[in-house]
């Protein structure tokens, strides 16, 4: 299901092409979380990217274990792979996706990665409830909401290592217009980029 569920991710960012081949997806388990990852890129190390989950998904065990509990019951687990953005939350499948180069990049901290888990498992938690977003007025509201939950996390977790830039990056956009929160993305576009970074290697 994973897999298949991929293949249209990749072909609808494709707007209809063919989704590039990609080494089979390996599938592993992390603190009771499915985590299937697609890496592919030779410069990765598979296991520093499931360490670098792992303290992620440690760290918000420590300060907001509560938040760890409602993730385990509202997503079925953990995609990590090239994408986009940071990462992402799909209903359909209730995946958490977590970008692969974002993941190992010793620039981002643990403390960014949880924050950006936090985020997503708010709207994993409303989707959960039946409350998608609809209208760009609505999805303003439901990206500022999971924004205060980074801010609200960024702030539990001061004095550890990237605290300061998770409550920074927080702040920031929830100062940001509902278009500027919410924007709209040229998903293929986005999609064309990546594929020219990993050629230039």
């Amino acid at each position: 299901m994973i897999r298949d569920y991929f293949s249209r991710l990749m072909a609808s960012l494709g707007r209809g092409q063919e989704p590039a081949a990609h080494p089979a997806e390996e599938r592993f388990s992390l603190r009771g979380f499915p985590v299937a990852v697609v890496n592919e890129r030779a410069d990765i190390s598979t296991p520093e990217a499931l360490q670098r989950l792992e303290a992620a998904l440690v760290l918000i065990d420590r300060y907001a274990p509560r938040r760890l509990r409602r993730l385990a019951h509202d997503i079925s687990g953990f995609w990590v792979r090239r994408f986009p953005c940071r990462a992402a939350f799909y209903p359909e499948p209730r995946a958490c996706l977590i970008e692969l180069t974002f993941l190992v990049n010793p620039r981002h901290s643990a403390a960014e990665v949880a924050s950006s888990i936090v985020h997503e498992g708010v709207h994993a938690r409303i989707a959960q409830c039946g409350a998608s977003a609809g209208g760009a007025s609505a999805k303003a509201r439901e990206e500022r909401a999971c924004r205060q939950a980074e801010l609200d996390f960024g702030l539990l977790i001061e004095g550890e290592p990237g605290a300061d830039v998770v409550v920074d990056r927080a702040r920031q956009s929830l100062l940001l217009a509902d278009q500027e929160v919410a924007p709209t993305i040229d998903w293929s576009l986005a999609a064309q980029r990546i594929a020219e970074a990993d050629k230039r290697g």
